[in-house]
């Protein structure tokens, strides 16, 4: 964390400028830059925070320095990648329009609607158009405070200006997505991943039975029965590579989803010992791309 022109003696005065610099620093730093990297996992923006293979090729080399780079200015766009998940939860209501942490805020609706984007059913906005810039922001802040237990850091007067404080602003919008982060995992991505688990635990035991069925059988045969199994597989595994190829971090995830990562995982690690192939499944950037029949004819052609 680089402090630049805080000093101890200012602090130890009291200077309320430098104080506040400080303050505003720690939390752009700890607070407002950790959610944005969640971001940049969210939407497989390359980061170094998000990566979980370790590969020592050049290629991977180059790879990892120009993430290095990206990730630099990942920290410097990080006000960006706040307002882009703001403007995200607006955009089903084409009328709400965000641009900044200014005077996009003043009317109060862009905080009724990530509300309700959160907790779809809270808010009337229809009816909030109708309603005045203090009247709005003021139900924004009581229903974030009493329903969502976001603190009321800001008062309708600190907001219906013609130039709101843009740090004050960020720093309340980083607590809804904060709070979005926190969301417990809804009924129906719940139903999505017990799905995938079962389809796992079915693929995996095909597999071992294949594997011992033609544990017996000429090379051919073997490699025929492998790549009907892989076209079949390929096939299926489509509905679920959204899940599969998520690329959040680990402390992101339920506890369901980490069992059906090292549920793939495991099948990842028998069609690899199966093919000798050095390839990677859904572990790198283009997995949707990648074919497990492509993989297993490389490995076992390869020979």
């Amino acid at each position: 964390l680089k402090l630049i022109n805080i000093h101890v003696a200012d602090i130890i005065e009291g200077k309320p400028s430098i104080v506040l610099g400080l303050i505003w620093t720690i939390i752009f730093h700890f607070h407002i830059e950790e959610l944005a990297r969640t971001l940049a996992c969210t939407y497989n923006q390359p980061s170094l925070d998000c990566s979980s293979t370790v590969d020592s090729s050049p290629k991977a080399r180059r790879s990892a320095k120009k993430s290095a780079k990206i990730k630099e200015r990942w920290k410097i766009s990080a006000t960006k990648a706040l307002l882009f998940w703001a403007k995200e939860q607006c955009s089903p209501y084409g009328s709400i329009s965000v641009t900044d942490f200014k005077s996009s805020w003043r009317s109060g609706l862009p905080f009724l609607a990530i509300i309700n984007a959160l907790r779809p059913g809270l808010i009337d906005l229809e009816e909030a158009k109708a309603r005045s810039n203090k009247e709005n922001l003021d139900e924004a802040f009581r229903i974030a405070e009493s329903e969502l237990n976001i603190p009321r850091l800001l008062e309708p007067e600190d907001v219906d200006v013609m130039n709101p404080d843009e740090k004050s602003i960020m720093t309340y919008v980083a607590q809804f997505l904060q709070y979005s982060r926190n969301m417990p995992e809804s009924e129906d991505m719940q139903g999505k991943v017990t799905e995938t688990m079962s389809w796992l635990a079915v693929q995996r035991k095909k597999l071992a039975t294949l594997l011992m069925d033609t544990e017996n059988e000429t090379y051919y045969q073997k490699y025929k029965e492998m790549m009907s199994f892989m076209e079949a597989f390929n096939q299926e595994k489509k509905a679920f590579l959204p899940l599969l190829s998520s690329k959040r971090n680990e402390a992101e995830l339920s506890e369901g989803q980490q069992q059906m990562k090292e549920e793939w995982s495991k099948l990842v690690s028998q069609v690899r010992g199966n093919s000798n192939s050095p390839c990677c499944m859904c572990e790198c950037d283009g997995c949707e791309s990648l074919n497990l029949d492509q993989e297993y004819a490389h490995g076992k052609t390869g020979r």
